[in-house]
């Protein structure tokens, strides 16, 4: 499955002892994300030195700590505070610094998915165009991990959301399940392309922003629906076929293209961001560029500090608002199956309870 020799495998590694400054902790749940099995394969933006274990994201408790460690203490709850962490794992030691806190109240798989797909599609919400209740956005691969954080979140904000899918024997049941998570509007790839999207959009604004996930066939659908100086927006590419944008799309429509990698994100605004709020109001626990105070007002009007990761995603797991994927856990030892599907299935998400490690060199 690998393009550049890698080629994962299950191997018993020694733990290290625990420092001054390190985290012993058990891993609990890691999701396969495509970053993962990209990262693998060599051709994602971010490479780890090899042998490397495999996993960017997931949650673990903490078991020990060394004697210099003031952040965490045994019991909590820990995410990746970047990737190439290598979660898909039993336990290992930490650095502090490589950890972030998370409450243990909220769901394991929701503190698993925390720290990548809910940040993603909040940042691309909020960066890229001043959108107000009412505006339209639209996007493609709408059941994936992103596109589902996009609906509820956007929905949250008051936003409309058109949800494109590739057609499938499910898609009523699946439909269904996203318009429960707050989808205004659900259409396939094949009714994008037909005359009577026009018609469509006599009723519902047309979209100011465009989320593409796939690229090819689909993006260039996306853009033929931008309203006049709309912005789509980039985050992967599932088809692996190029973003292919017409001339006059460019100078007529005014259209903008962007690309969104949130590690980029996090490096440009890294350690410090602007701020409305005073420091020392900011929560300890917290890196000062993940923390958020938010709140919605009838305007939609939000205060504090724009982030990454936020409170506010906290509450609304609790709340039961902001709600993961589907889910089917496995143990990492039938990871040669589970990898590949878990690339394949974007409304279903795949995750270790892990036993021993998946390493690959």
């Amino acid at each position: 499955m690998s393009t550049t020799g890698t080629q994962p495998r299950l191997k018993n590694l020694e733990l290290a002892a625990v420092g001054g400054s390190d985290v012993h902790v058990k891993m609990l749940a890691a999701p396969i994300n495509p970053s993962d099995i990209n990262m693998i394969q060599g051709n994602y933006g971010l490479l780890p030195q090899l042998p490397a274990v495999g996993g960017n994201e997931g949650v673990g408790q903490v078991v020990a700590v060394g004697s210099g460690v003031t952040g965490v203490k045994p019991g909590d709850w820990v995410i990746p505070a970047n990737p190439g962490l290598g979660t898909w794992r039993t336990e290992a030691v930490f650095g502090e610094e490589e950890l972030i806190t998370v409450p243990s109240d909220i769901p394991l798989q929701s503190a698993a998915t925390l720290g990548v797909n809910p940040c993603t599609a909040y940042r691309m919400l909020v960066d890229f165009e001043r959108l107000r209740p009412g505006d339209s956005i639209i996007q493609n691969a709408s059941n994936s991990g992103v596109g589902q954080a996009v609906i509820q979140i956007a929905a949250a904000r008051g936003l409309r959301t058109i949800n494109v899918l590739r057609d499938r024997p499910d898609l009523q049941k699946l439909t269904d399940r996203l318009k429960n998570l707050g989808a205004n509007h659900v259409v396939t790839e094949e009714e994008l392309r037909k005359p009577e999207m026009k018609s469509f959009f006599k009723d519902v604004p047309q979209p100011r922003l465009a989320l593409n996930c796939v690229g090819g066939k689909s993006s260039t659908e996306l853009l033929r629906h931008l309203a006049p100086g709309g912005t789509m927006v980039t985050y992967g590419g599932m088809a692996k076929q190029p973003v292919i944008a017409s001339v006059s799309q460019l100078i007529f429509k005014d259209l903008k293209l962007r690309g969104f990698w949130l590690s980029q994100w996090k490096k440009d605004h890294s350690p410090v961001f602007p701020s409305i709020t005073s420091e020392s109001a900011l929560p300890r626990r917290w890196p000062k560029y993940w923390s958020f105070s938010f709140s919605i007002s009838p305007s939609n009007e939000y205060s504090g500090l724009i982030s990454c990761r936020t409170d506010w995603f906290d509450l609304l797991a609790v709340q039961g608002t902001l709600k993961s994927l589907l889910q089917h856990s496995s143990s990492i030892s039938d990871w040669e199956t589970k990898i590949p599907h878990g690339l394949k299935a974007r409304s279903k998400k795949i995750f270790f309870n892990s036993h021993n490690c998946l390493n690959y060199c």
